[in-house]
């Protein structure tokens, strides 16, 4: 239920990543010995000049094609395998023991053994889901949906609104409700009505999708294919009054606080207290709004719209949650649409990964704590927190020094700097299970009581202080990310990690580029980007630019929105440099940033080769490194449409072309496709 206003490194990941093999940041005098990850990687037939992302990682990627089972392949699914090796041992262990009832490793054992029973699973068909299907089959109105919505939110389901707890953007000593705009299976509202032909078919298998998936409830082609009629012409209203993905990033716009009493203006004719108290929120006496026009539009389709259109589409968005969790039958149909239409895949990942993947969501930091007791020293925090250190140190030192920011808005940069909270490794505080409920009776229930379990611990968090010290990822998450509510960096144990090379091989050029760039200077630059720069050093949303340096700041922004906008990268499909522009911000800081921090090394000052490849040319490298990986057309296409990230070769041929000291390191010349002349350059960290 939570919302994270972080905004994060996304690796083309699963939800569930990581990796053992953690790398570290002192420079290897034995690297020269060793096989050399970056110069096995090169494909030297690309000119680093034209394609830098093919020449750093092609031969890899050829040597890596994508698995049938996946939509994607790169170094975050390489270090992902690591892990579900390592926790997969954890969880088998777990469910052989004999473990105390109530203890941790009976949870992890009773989950994971009911979600590797197929047997059971399909025995059990959507049983599980029957106490919730008969809530919905007694709706004889739109009066009666806000009741059946509230229990559905408890357990997971996403349908209509979008509650969330979280800090209150222009308070963040206090925790607010939010409601956003929700309730769409298809990934956004550009689904609903863009005309080129790739979303038109998808738009045209949807309904087919629904109408399996009901008739798999039990209704009959006839009825199942009326209701997912109505499915598409409900969810076609509501995203027509949901933003675009720009316009959910504009932190003043979507913040409409008002008083539970005002809400009924908005919604009229739906009474908000007995809808919250039944969401166990009736205490609640404000709320922030993030887009009101939806909401009115909620309000408009529960008076409108009959009671069969809520039926049908109140039963759609529970078996659309619950499916991964039923049987066969369920489970591959939900594949078809989303994993093979929608993505590419070929085939269904390991079941044995899937739950992995559940089991993360349900009690991660449970997993967290067996994996970083294995898996990552003290020595090694101590030593990328020392690394974050040095990183810090190269962005105070690029503020001093910039010449279109004026002496009062740096200084107030740097005591935003200064106040970043730097989070290494795995939290200081765990959470605590203990109330979470884990049987062995059904692995959908399992998973609903989890849900339920997360929905009550996020809405404790309402009256109560503010717990600066929570992670919203775990140890074992291949990503980062930085909160400006918090003001904070969050950096788990498995982004450190390159798969098979071990903490003594890896020299400092290619650990400031891997980790230093992409990772530390990229979220410590977030701070800082279009959206995190409107937040203050205590992670309020309040303006502390003079007008002048906002203004100069957005010139800035619109160079590298332009830049971004003019990259196709499928069919007619380009980037949208508005909505990528954070992430864009924050790659270019972060590569500039880290190198400055990577020039106070040893390695830099010798300026000795190593695999033929010179310091610098190996920060740049090691930079690569870390979004080396490649896509289906179709996952290509839901990115450039749902993502606020740019694809993995724009990430690195797009910034390069920004970076003077790239082109230094690589000789790059006029002419060659990633030149720009100086004065196009973009300069803003």
């Amino acid at each position: 239920m939570t919302q994270l206003s972080a905004i994060g490194r996304w690796l083309l990941a699963a939800p569930l990543a990581g990796s053992a093999l953690l790398v570290g940041c002192q420079s290897g005098g034995s690297a020269a010995a060793k096989p050399d990850v970056l110069q096995a990687s090169l494909d030297t037939t690309a000119r680093p000049g034209d394609d830098f992302f093919q020449y750093a990682n092609g031969t890899w990627l050829k040597q890596h094609p994508i698995p049938a089972s996946e939509s994607n392949w790169g170094i975050g699914k390489e270090v992902q395998n690591e892990v579900y090796a390592r926790l997969r041992a954890l969880s088998e262990d777990a469910a052989k023991a004999k473990a105390a009832d109530g203890s941790t490793q009976q949870k992890i054992g009773d989950f994971w053994a009911t979600g590797m029973d197929s047997a059971a699973i399909d025995k059990q068909g959507a049983a599980p889901l029957k106490a919730e299907l008969d809530r919905i089959a007694a709706i004889r109105s739109g009066a009666d949906v806000p009741a059946v919505v509230a229990r559905l939110q408890m357990i997971g389901v996403d349908a209509l609104i979008g509650p969330g707890v979280a800090q209150d953007a222009k308070n963040s000593e206090k925790m607010a409700l939010y409601l956003y705009q929700s309730g769409l299976g298809l990934p956004n509202r550009d689904y609903y009505f863009n005309k080129d032909a790739r979303t038109a078919g998808i738009r045209r298998a949807y309904p087919r999708h629904v109408q399996r998936m009901l008739q798999l409830l039990g209704q009959d082609s006839l009825t199942a294919k009326q209701n997912a009629a109505r499915v598409l012409a409900l969810e076609t209203k509501l995203a027509a009054s949901s933003r675009k993905l720009e316009a959910l990033r504009d932190p003043y716009a979507n913040y409409n606080k008002m008083a539970v009493a005002e809400l009924p203006k908005l919604t009229p004719g739906l009474d908000w207290r007995p809808v919250l108290g039944q969401m166990q929120l009736g205490k609640v006496d404000t709320v922030i709004v993030g887009q009101p026009e939806f909401y009115r539009t909620v309000g408009q389709l529960l008076k409108s719209a009959p009671a069969e259109d809520w039926r049908a589409y109140l039963q759609w968005q529970l078996v659309h949650a619950y499916a991964p969790t039923l049987s066969q039958d369920f489970d591959q149909e939900n594949f078809r649409f989303y994993g093979s239409i929608l993505q590419g895949s070929k085939q269904q990942r390991p079941r044995w990964k899937r739950v992995l993947d559940a089991e993360e969501s349900a009690m991660g930091e449970a997993l967290g704590q067996l994996f970083v007791k294995e898996y990552f020293t003290p020595a090694t925090k101590q030593r990328y927190e020392q690394l974050t250190e040095n990183v810090v140190v190269a962005f105070r030192e690029h503020i001093q020094q910039l010449d279109w920011m004026s002496p009062a808005t740096k200084q107030k940069a740097l005591v935003k700097l200064n106040s970043i909270t730097k989070k290494v490794g795995y939290p200081d505080k765990w959470k605590d299970y203990s109330s979470l409920d884990v049987k062995r009776d059904s692995y959908a229930q399992n998973v609903m009581r989890a849900n339920e379990w997360k929905y009550r611990y996020n809405i404790s968090k309402l009256g109560k202080p503010v717990d600066r010290t929570e992670w919203d990822m775990t140890p074992q998450t291949y990503n980062a990310y930085y909160n400006p509510s918090n003001n904070e960096i969050v950096l788990p144990a498995a982004i450190f990690a390159i798969p098979g090379v071990k903490d003594e091989d890896a020299d400092d050029a290619t650990i400031y580029g891997y980790a230093g760039a992409s990772t530390i200077g990229h979220e410590l630059t977030h701070g800082f980007d279009d959206e995190g720069s409107q937040f203050d050093e205590k992670g309020n949303l309040r303006d502390w630019w003079t007008k002048q340096d906002r203004a100069e700041f957005k010139k800035r922004v619109n160079q590298i929105v332009r830049q971004f906008n003019g990259y196709t990268v499928l069919d007619s499909l380009h980037i949208n440099g508005q909505a990528t522009a954070g992430e864009n911000i924050a790659d270019l800081g972060g590569i500039v940033i880290a190198y400055d921090a990577f020039k106070k090394t040893e390695q830099f000052k010798k300026g000795e080769k190593i695999g033929g490849l010179t310091p610098q040319q190996r920060y740049f490298l090691g930079y690569a490194l870390g979004w080396q990986s490649h896509q289906r057309d179709e996952q290509l296409a839901q990115r450039i449409m749902t993502d606020v990230h740019s694809p993995a070769k724009y990430r690195v041929n797009g910034p390069m072309a920004d970076v003077p000291a790239f082109y230094e390191a690589f000789n790059v010349q006029p002419g060659q496709q990633l030149y720009r002349a100086d004065s196009a350059r973009v300069r803003i960290w």
